[in-house]
């Protein structure tokens, strides 16, 4: 998912998309399409703005040199994440899918077990924060069971952050499709995450590795210095 307008990183994103920034010595959505292709996906929609199309084309190609088949679809207004599903129904058509954020990046940790252990029901990964209310916060017991899940909460029932990948069943189409427009005007992923977890098939991971959202100038910096830490230690 690599659409939207990236207000928060103006003037950076006045000519570019947020996630065509470089991080250290790539763009931003080499990492995410690296963490799937990591985990064995292959086949993957690339869902941009239109205004960046070409840009993206012209980096990305057919996804030949990544090792992978890239299709992309265009997102004509910043609608929220779970708009993805409904642009790709004819993509996903009667498979699973595993959604991505375009500039959510992982560093030290693969999902691979997790995606092709993955059979029916959501699942989400989280990623304890210090500032939990900035993001969708999931509430779980001790034996990992999801009790609530809340977007962007003024007073979080807990400090683990929803980070940005997912794994669903088909029917995310259907839900997604079902979703009124929050009071943000969007259709929320937290909502497809509450119609699971209301039919008790929200499943939790607890991220290990190093993630961080991109998507400020703090955390853009943040991600910029931990990325270039580990490629001077891999040269060393």
């Amino acid at each position: 998912m690599a659409g939207g307008k990236a207000t928060r990183l103006r003037p950076l994103t006045e000519i570019t998309s947020k996630q065509l920034l470089p991080v250290y010595n790539k763009p931003m959505i080499f990492y995410p399409l690296e963490t799937l292709i990591n985990a064995g996906i292959k086949d993957i929609l690339i869902i941009i703005a239109p205004e960046y199309a070409g840009h993206f084309l012209c980096l990305l190609g057919s996804g030949k040199e990544f090792g992978a088949r890239f299709t992309y679809e265009i997102q004509e207004q910043p609608r929220g994440l779970a708009d993805a599903f409904i642009i790709g129904e004819n993509f996903i058509g009667h498979d699973k899918v595993t959604m991505i954020l375009g500039d959510n990046i992982f560093v030290g940790q693969s999902f691979s077990s997790q995606i092709r252990k993955f059979r029916d029901g959501a699942s989400i990964f989280v990623k304890e924060v210090p500032d939990p209310e900035r993001y969708g916060v999931a509430e779980f017991n001790k034996n990992m069971k999801v009790v609530s899940i809340e977007e962007k909460p003024k007073v979080p029932k807990s400090n683990f952050a929803v980070v940005g990948l997912y794994i669903y069943d088909n029917r995310v189409v259907e839900i997604a499709k079902s979703l009124k427009p929050s009071s943000r005007g969007e259709i929320e992923i937290t909502d497809i995450n509450s119609v699971y977890l209301k039919s008790k098939e929200l499943s939790v991971n607890i991220v290990d590795g190093d993630w961080e959202d991109a998507g400020t100038f703090d955390s853009l910096l943040r991600v910029q210095n931990l990325i270039a830490e580990n490629e001077r230690r891999a040269r060393t």
